[in-house]
This record gives C-alpha cells, structure tokens and sequence, in this order.
C-alpha cells in the first residue's frame, strides 16, 4: 500500500472534472456507485454549474471552474476527468500533485509526449491513473484470451476491428475542439480512430496481447474526410507488432446506418468476433459454421475497479503502460499528413433527413471487408483511396481485384 493509499475509507470522496456531454454518463455512474457506499461525489468541476435534478441524490457537493482549488477545498481520493482532449495531462499531474487518484477519459492524452509525461508524473507522485477504455473491463477479454490460448481457432493470424457510426453535422459544433487537429498551436487529434471509435482500436490491441508501447513495431495509416472539418471521419490504420502480428482497424462516422463496432481475431482453422459495446462473443470455426449462440460477459466497471484497487483489493486493469500501444497509435495519426477530403462523389447527403449528415458510399462493406481481410482502403480497389497511378495491392504487393463495397 502506498503513501497516497493508506488511511483511505469508504466512500471515498470524488471529484468530477466535466460533467456534461459524455461527462452525464460519469455522474450516473458516480451516483450508483455512491448508492452502494463505495464513493461520495463532493465537488464538481464545470464553466456552469449543474443545478436541479443534476444533483439530486447527492447531498451537498462543493462546485467550481478551478479544478486545483476544488481537489483543496473537498479533500478528494480520487478524479474523474471528462474534459476536452488537450486539458487531459495537465489536469491528471494537477491531481498527482496532491496525492488524488484518477480516472482519466479515453483518449489519455493527445500526444505520446503528452502520455509519457502524464504517466511519469503520475508514478512518481505515487498516484493511480485508470484510463477510461470501459471495454477493457470486459470480462470477454481474458475469456477470448483463453480461447485462443486453447487453440480453438488455430493459429492467430491477425486481429480486425470495425466500427460504423453516423455522426451529422452538429456533432462536430458540439464543442470549439471538436473535428479539429490542432486548436491554437496545440494539438487536440479528435480523430475517428483516436476518439470517438478509439474503443475498437484498444481493444483489438488488447486481444492481439499488443498493448504496451513498445509492442508496436509500425503504424500505417489512411485518413479521410467527408465533413468539413479538420480531423479525420474515415480512416483506417494497420499495426504491426513485436510479435508479428497485424492489427487493422477500419472506422467512420458516415456510415448508412449505425452498426455495433466489433473486433475480430482470425485463426487458421476459425476466427471469435467480439462486440465490445455488448460483451458479446462469437467463435466460428472453419467456414461459417458457429459453435453455437454468442455468449454474453459481464463487465467491471473502470471506477469500481480503481477503488478497488485503492483499498487493495483488486489490480489496476487499465494503468496508462496497457494503453502505451493506443497511443502510438495516437501518435502516428497525429503526425500523419492532414486527412485527405475526399471527392464529392465519393458522399452524398443522407436523403431524408432533417440533419445535415454525410454519408460516404459502399464505407459500411468497406469497413468490414477491411477488418476482415486486414486491408487498409487504398488496397481494397476504392478509387478515393488509391494514391495516383496505383493499383490495388495486398499488404503483400500482389494485384488484386477491386472490392465489391456496395
């Protein structure tokens, strides 16, 4: 037990840094938590505070925009911080600094620079930092783990992950950092890969057992644009690993219609898809025959889990080094080119739809045939994709016939 643990008693007093947009999904968690006498909310960190039915079933909660005083003032254990991207690090050391623990939003950081010095100074301060990858608690983790591990779909060849969402117009006006790589010289990197699908891509590292930083050998990425925006909303991007494996994650927010994302591990004698979003998993072995209906996990919640940990009675699951490969991941796609926007017959306007939605043809087949095949875009014969005077290729470089994506 360390310094900053010992003398720690139920509940313990939380603090919450951003308590609106995704941050509402932390209070509720935060109030059923505090009902099964595991935390008290005690302070509030927000540019307006919440009022009303916002609090109910709370009691009296200390709230402020000065994240720092707020920790002084309230003697909080522990931080949960739902802010935007960039205020991520310094809001994490702010909190180290006065021994209170923290679980930090995915993703940490906006920048492998920016995560090193966050997890550095976490541990040094002797604090707990639990990084808000809520599919990481999956209890199919480690159960897809010992399939493979039994040899039920061979020899693992490649993991897959693919993620169809819709997101209109309004969606990247929601906040001034939202859709953007860099607002005032600093780098925000709200990508599909790196934020709003960032799940699909830790966890499909997680399943390859490729999570630390220095598992991650290459990272190839293809990023597109259909909205007028700054950042990416169609991308794709292929890790290779220490072990030799390939990792290919293929994401938009201009699908036809929303799917539930999914990450699959292919076997030479069969493949176990996972949707992360449900905890549930599927193994089939051979062609497409099933093994029988997909199987349904629990799930430990993040915050549980870090006050757990706190009392010494459970290891930390998502610590900053179990997201160092997601963030060389993070790292490639902010240092890539800026996303290519793609031709205007490459979308069209979501017909019959009050909102403004874009929506990029054939990407729903796309997307699957890459986390199926391991293919990034441009070797999948979509001419949007395909670098001038390129054919299609595989990873390999042997010419293949162009994807029927429709």
């Amino acid at each position: 037990m360390s310094a900053t643990t010992r003398g720690l008693r139920l509940p313990l007093p939380v603090v919450l840094a951003g308590a609106r947009g995704h941050g509402r999904w932390h209070l509720e968690n935060i109030r059923r938590l505090q009902r099964h006498g595991l935390v008290r909310l005690v302070g509030v960190c927000e540019l307006k505070p919440l009022v009303g039915e916002e609090l109910v079933g709370f009691g009296a909660v200390e709230q402020s925009d000065d994240f720092a005083a707020l920790l002084d003032t309230t003697g909080a254990a522990v931080a949960v911080v739902c802010t935007p991207i960039p205020t991520h690090t310094e809001l994490a050391l702010a909190a180290a600094r006065r021994g209170v623990h923290v679980l930090l939003e995915k993703p940490p950081a906006p920048s492998y620079a920016e995560f090193r010095r966050m997890a550095d100074g976490a541990a040094a301060a002797g604090t707990a930092v639990q990084i808000g990858f809520q599919s990481l608690g999956s209890h199919a983790i480690p159960a897809v783990r010992r399939l493979v591990a039994d040899g039920a779909i061979g020899e693992v060849t490649g993991v897959g992950g693919a993620g169809v969402w819709v997101r209109d117009e309004a969606y990247f006006r929601r906040a001034p950092w939202a859709g953007r790589r860099r607002m005032d010289g600093v780098d925000v990197v709200d990508g599909v890969l790196t934020n709003p699908l960032a799940h699909a891509v830790a966890t499909a590292l997680a399943l390859a057992g490729s999570t630390a930083a220095e598992d991650v050998t290459d990272v190839e990425t293809e990023l597109f644009r259909a909205h007028a925006i700054e950042s990416d909303d169609t991308s794709c991007v292929r890790v290779s690993t220490a072990d030799g494996g390939r990792v290919t994650v293929a994401a938009t927010l201009c699908g036809h219609t929303s799917e539930e994302p999914y990450v699959v591990v292919h076997g030479s004698e069969g493949r176990i898809t996972f949707w992360y979003k449900q905890d549930r998993v599927q193994v089939r072995r051979g062609g497409t025959q099933s093994t029988g209906s997909p199987a349904l996990y629990d799930r430990t919640d993040l915050l549980e889990n870090l006050v757990e940990h706190l009392m010494g009675r459970a290891a930390l699951l998502v610590p900053p080094a179990a997201t160092g490969a997601f963030m060389r991941v993070v790292e490639a796609v902010r240092t890539a080119p800026d996303p290519v926007a793609l031709p205007a017959d490459a979308w069209l306007r979501a017909p019959g739809e009050s909102a403004d939605r874009r929506v990029v043809e054939g990407i729903d087949g796309l997307v699957a045939v890459a986390a199926d095949t391991l293919c990034l875009y441009s070797e999948l014969g979509v001419s949007w994709a395909r670098p001038p005077g390129r054919d299609a290729l595989d990873p390999h470089g042997d010419l293949h016939n162009e994807v029927n994506t429709s």
